[in-house]
């Protein structure tokens, strides 16, 4: 009750303070004003909850007019007070769609009563409100998903099968070279499928509510280890290297943390850093022990993403400008940016065009 805030729009200063004074009874927080204009200054400055408004005010803009303006630009519930109750002053404060309606002289109990009523009305239409926006944004998110996962799944699925139909053909036969060529594009492909499959997973958990932290020992410099040595076996054409610096402030290797998004989190950083490094090049991740965190630095010389474009790059289906050709949802950085929270750890980035990109996550370790 302490945070509700209400504005008496009254020209009345007697009847102003009597309101007042019996609104601060119950315990609401309330501002006087004796004009439209005050009232749009003090609206425009204060997170306002409820007005009570008097159809006759002070000033060129009358309180119908005052309340129709204030419903509009800040989306506020009105209540009228007013001695006038004629029915053609009814109709007009009717179309207005007011969340109540009090006829001077009213007493503490019609007062606090009509108070009540529409600061719950406005919050119920407001979580309603809510509800449908979410519904709006959910039916969007799957509509979009969908068409990328339609479009992203032709590329591999493609390959696959070229792969397939003429690893079957007796009337061509195959190098060993080209064979294995044939081979790790069509394992390329199952590991875009995979990924893209994970970040639909991850997703949905995401929008349910359902991405949790389980933290488990792990000994996390060994974890990185080999995760850069699966990756280096698929990209012959990069360099990874792992990096461990400083150390842990005891002496033991096994620290919690939830293995899951960890593999989550760097398999999609390290993907990213290798697909957008065409030119092959040195990928490196470096771990950074500290006191109470832990660092985790992906580097690549790649394309590198344009400043302009930082502050979008969190959110999904959004993609660096100078992408070209080079295939993405859009999805995996958004996904990481929660993994990370859920991790309860952040996540920087540091890039420019054509030098190359550094994602900086740091977690705090138990």
């Amino acid at each position: 009750m302490a945070y509700v805030n209400i504005l008496i729009v009254e020209d009345e200063h007697v009847i102003a303070l009597d309101m007042k004074r019996q609104l601060v009874t119950l315990g609401y927080n309330v501002q006087l004003a004796n004009s439209a204009d005050a009232a749009f200054d003090i609206a425009a400055k204060t997170q306002l909850d409820l007005v009570l408004m008097d159809i006759r005010i002070r000033g060129e803009m009358d309180g119908i007019t005052a309340a129709t303006q204030l419903q509009s630009r800040f989306n506020l519930p009105i209540v009228y007070v007013t001695a006038h109750a004629d029915a053609a002053t009814l109709e007009q404060a009717k179309a207005t769609q007011p969340f109540g309606y009090v006829v001077k002289p009213f007493d503490f109990q019609s007062l606090s009563t009509a108070v009540e009523i529409a600061l719950s009305r406005h919050a119920a239409e407001s979580t309603i409100q809510k509800s449908l926006q979410r519904e709006r944004e959910l039916k969007e998110l799957k509509s979009r998903l969908m068409t990328i996962v339609s479009h992203e799944l032709r590329n591999p699925l493609s390959a696959i099968q070229f792969t397939l139909d003429l690893l079957e053909r007796d009337d061509i036969p195959l190098e060993q070279d080209r064979r294995h060529r044939c081979i790790r594009r069509a394992r390329t492909a199952v590991e875009v499928i995979n990924q893209l499959l994970d970040e639909i997973l991850i997703l949905s958990e995401v929008e349910a509510g359902e991405l949790t932290c389980r933290l488990m020992p792990l000994d996390l410099s060994e974890f990185c280890r080999e995760l850069v040595n699966e990756f280096q076996l698929v990209t012959p054409e990069h360099t990874l290297v792992f990096q461990v610096s400083g150390c842990p402030p005891e002496t033991r290797t096994l620290y919690r943390f939830d293995e899951k998004l960890l593999r989550y989190i760097l398999t999609n950083l390290l993907s990213n850093a290798i697909k957008y490094s065409p030119q092959g090049g040195e990928v490196r991740l470096e771990l950074i022990w500290e006191p109470q965190t832990v660092t985790l630095q992906i580097h690549d010389r790649g394309i590198g993403i344009a400043a302009v474009d930082h502050s979008k790059l969190f959110e999904p289906f959004q993609r660096g400008s100078n992408v070209g050709s080079i295939p993405g949802t859009g999805l995996g950085l958004s996904i990481v940016q929660q993994c990370v929270k859920t991790h309860q750890g952040t996540i920087a980035v540091e890039s420019a065009i054509d030098i190359g990109t550094t994602f900086t996550v740091t977690l705090k370790y138990q």
